[in-house]
């Protein structure tokens, strides 16, 4: 762990993986919070897999491929919210319809691709060290967007959350606010990518707050020590990533995986005590 430490100063591509957990980890932390207590796990995993249609398109137009599965998780996601509330059709229905369709064109976009198939496992399964300092800068953004947001529609987000009827008797911008959320969460997943990839990505941002909520009942308690747990579960992730040079993104949801199991055991036998 010293020699891992020392290095996180010395290489700066370590350096700046250390720093993106700490950043990622508060991002996720927040919207991971609301998307549990809204049950809209199945719509984050929709999100996320429907961006890859956004980085096939941009191989396939030589674009940036962050910023095309930004631009598609975020059309993605306000599709989904208008195909359940305009057009009447079922969420999980349109979750599973944008996912499916992102995915496959995804697929057909990097096949079209002249030259050689781009590598794509980085943006499947993460790469936690190939993150830059652009990327970091957009994350800080992030996740400083964020603490404002909550900071300033705590109560709103917090009735919004957990009934958007009574939400709308107070005459509270329910619209809005849901679309703003959707948009903050197509970005978390978008710039958490290269963390631990499209596949386990929903892991990530579910895991932390169902850990805390075994603990307590508290939004605010769950939103806060989810920022702690999954940025320590990236970081721990890492450091077993460097230690037997198993890929990032899946010592990360181990990591996790296993404190989930542990807190649960924990409050199981108290329970029978």
């Amino acid at each position: 762990m010293f020699e891992f430490i020392r290095e996180i100063f010395e290489f700066r591509f370590l350096g700046n993986a250390a720093i993106a957990c700490v950043l990622a980890g508060i991002a996720c932390g927040i919207i991971g919070t609301y998307i549990v207590c809204r049950r809209l796990v199945f719509l984050s995993g929709g999100i996320t897999h429907a961006s890859f249609g956004g980085i096939g398109i941009a191989y396939y137009l030589e674009l940036n491929p962050i910023a095309g599965a930004g631009v598609f998780a975020v059309l993605s996601a306000l599709s989904m919210e208008a195909l359940s509330q305009k057009m009447k059709i079922r969420e999980d229905s349109a979750i599973g319809i944008l996912w499916s369709i992102g995915m496959a064109l995804g697929i057909v976009f990097v096949a079209l691709t002249p030259g050689y198939a781009p590598n794509l496992m980085s943006f499947l399964f993460g790469n936690i060290l190939s993150i830059t300092q652009a990327n970091l800068w957009a994350m800080a953004f992030l996740s400083a967007l964020l603490i404002l947001i909550f900071t300033l529609f705590y109560r709103p987000i917090l009735y919004i959350a957990f009934d958007r009827e009574y939400a709308r008797t107070q005459n509270l911008p329910v619209t809005f606010i849901n679309s703003m959320m959707m948009v903050l969460t197509a970005l978390t997943i978008v710039l958490s990518i290269r963390l631990v990839g499209i596949v386990l990505l929903i892991s990530l941002l579910t895991i932390p707050p169902v850990i805390v909520n075994s603990l307590t009942r508290s939004y605010r308690k769950i939103m806060i020590w989810s920022c702690v747990i999954s940025a320590g579960g990236t970081f721990f992730g890492l450091f077993f990533s460097y230690s037997t040079d198993i890929p990032s993104g899946a010592c990360t949801i181990i990591v996790l995986g296993i404190a989930l199991i542990v807190v649960k055991s924990i409050v199981f036998f108290r329970k029978k005590s």
